[in-house]
C-alpha cells in the first residue's frame, strides 16, 4: 500500500527540472538547491533508489518542515508535503534544533523536530524556567507519512516525563517496524545544570503508531551538552547507534557513542574523542553505512572528523580529520558510494547568524583523501548541506 502510494505521488512531479548549481567548479560536486529556497536539508536514499528530502522554510524562530521525494536522482521532485500539522511549529535558528528524518518499514519517512515556542502540544513545563516563559514546555515532536502517502499524520509530542528540551532530537528506524526517537533533557530530581541532563529514548515497535514512555540511555555521570545536537542510526544488522556530546564537570564536552545490540533495550557507552571547553559549541553529528559497516562524523575544536565504527567495542578507533587547518568547521554529513568511497561535507561558519560555506572532501575506501584540498560553495544562514549517492555519482542538496 505504502510503496504504491509513493509511486502514485511520483506522478505529480514538478514540471521544472532543478538545475545543478553553478557555485561549484565544473566537473566537481553537483549541487541541487533545496526546493522553494529551503534550508537545513536532510537527504536519504531508500533501497529502491528513491531520494527522500526534508527541508525547512520560514522564519528561523518558527517555521515549517516540508518533504519531497525524487525517482530520478534529484532532477525532479514531487509536490512538497508539509510535515508539521501546526503551522510555524518548527525552528531553524542555531542550526541544531531542526528536523531529522529516517526511513523505516517499506521506506516510510519518520520525522522529528524540536517544537518552536508556539508549538503544540506542549511538553512538561521546565521548573527551572520562569512560569510565563514561552520556552518552558518545548515539545519533542514526531510525525510519519500516512498510509496513503499523501500527507503527514498530526504531530505528536513524545516528552511525557522529561523537560528542558534544548539541543536537537533525533530519529532512527529500521525495516522491521522499530522506530527510535531520542533527545537529551532533564527529569525530576536531576542535578542542576547540564550535569543533570541525560539522553532519553522513546521506542516504537509498530512502525511509529505508538511509542513507549521515554527512559534514560546515557550514563548518569556523562551529563549532556545543552545546546548540542545528537544523532541516532539503525544499522542494517539491527544495531542501534547514538552520538551525543557530554558535559562532565562542565568542561569535558566529549563525543560519546551509545550502542545497542538488542533493539534499544540496553546500551553500552564509549568515548570517541575528548574536548575540554567550558562552553556549549552547538555541534551536530552524522552516520552513514555501506557494505563494510557504519561510519560516524562529528566536530572537535573546530575540526570535523569521521571514523568507521569497529564491530568490537574494544577495537581501536581511527578518526580521520578533514584536510586543512581547523577553524570554524561544523555540521559534517556523510554519504558512501558503492565502491566504499566516502563523501564528507561540512559547513564553514564565520559566526552566529551569518552565512556560511559548504566544503567537501572524498575519501577512498582506505580512508585517504582523494583531492588535493577541500572545495567550497556558499550556504544560507542557519543551513548546511546534505550529500547523497544519486546512482551515477555523488551529489549534494544545499
Amino acid at each position: 500500500m505504502f510503496r504504491l502510494a509513493l509511486a502514485i505521488t511520483a506522478l505529480a512531479l514538478l514540471a521544472v527540472e532543478l538545475a545543478f548549481s553553478s557555485a561549484l567548479p565544473a566537473g566537481s560536486l553537483p549541487a541541487i538547491a533545496a526546493p522553494g529556497g529551503g534550508i537545513q536539508p536532510e537527504a536519504l536514499v531508500g533501497p529502491d533508489g528513491v531520494l527522500h528530502v526534508l527541508y525547512y522554510q520560514g522564519d528561523p524562530a518558527r517555521g515549517d518542515l516540508f518533504y519531497v521525494h525524487s525517482s530520478d536522482g534529484g532532477k525532479t521532485f514531487t509536490q512538497p508535503l508539509r510535515v508539521n500539522s501546526q503551522p510555524d511549529s518548527a525552528v531553524a535558528a542555531g542550526t541544531i534544533r531542526g528536523g531529522q528524518m529516517a526511513l523505516g518499514k517499506g521506506g516510510r519517512p519518520h520525522v522529528v523536530w524540536n517544537g518552536s515556542s508556539t508549538a503544540e502540544p506542549k511538553g512538561p513545563p521546565n521548573p527551572e524556567d520562569p512560569a510565563n516563559s514561552p520556552y518552558s514546555g518545548l515539545p519533542m515532536l514526531y510525525s510519519r507519512l500516512n498510509e496513503a502517502g499523501d500527507a503527514f499524520e498530526p504531530q505528536r509530542n513524545l516528552m511525557r516525563g522529561t523537560f528542558g528540551l534544548d539541543g536537537g532530537g533525533t530519529v532512527a528506524a529500521d525495516s522491521q517496524g522499530n522506530v527510535y526517537v531520542a533527545w537529551h533533557a532533564k527529569a525530576p530530581g536531576a542535578a542542576e545544570g547540564e550535569a543533570g541532563r541525560r539522553v532519553y529514548l522513546a521506542r516504537s515497535t509498530d512502525d511509529g503508531k505508538s511509542f513507549s514512555a521515554e527512559r534514560p540511555i546515557s550514563p548518569e555521570s556523562s551529563g549532556a551538552c545543552g545546546c548540542c545536537g545528537m544523532r541516532l542510526y539503525a544499522a542494517e544488522d539491527g544495531t542501534l547507534y547514538g552520538l551525543f556530546r557530554t558535559a562532565r564537570d562542565q568542561i569535558h564536552r566529549d563525543v560519546d557513542l551509545l550502542v545497542s545490540r538488542d533493539h534499544g533495550q540496553t546500551f553500552s557507552s564509549r568515548r570517541l574523542q575528548k574536548w575540554e571547553i567550558n562552553a556549549c559549541p552547538m555541534t551536530s553529528m552524522a552516520f552513514a553505512e555501506d557494505d563494510r559497516g557504519v561510519a560516524a562524523a562529528w566536530e572537535t575544536e573546530g575540526q570535523v572528523w569521521w571514523a568507521r565504527l569497529p564491530a568490537s567495542p574494544d577495537a581501536p578507533l581511527r578518526p580521520v580529520a578533514a584536510p586543512g587547518p581547523a577553524g570554524k568547521r561544523k555540521h559534517p554529513r556523510l554519504a558512501f558510494d558503492p565502491a566504499g568511497n566516502l563523501l564528507m561535507v561540512w559547513t564553514e561558519v564565520p559566526g552566529w547568524s551569518k552565512p556560511g560555506a559548504m566544503s567537501w572532501e572524498v575519501f577512498g575506501a582506505d580512508g585517504q583523501a582523494l583531492t588535493a584540498s577541500p572545495q567550497s560553495s556558499p550556504l544560507p544562514v542557519w543551513s548546511f548541506a546534505a550529500p547523497f549517492w544519486s546512482g551515477s555519482g555523488f551529489a549534494v542538496i544545499q
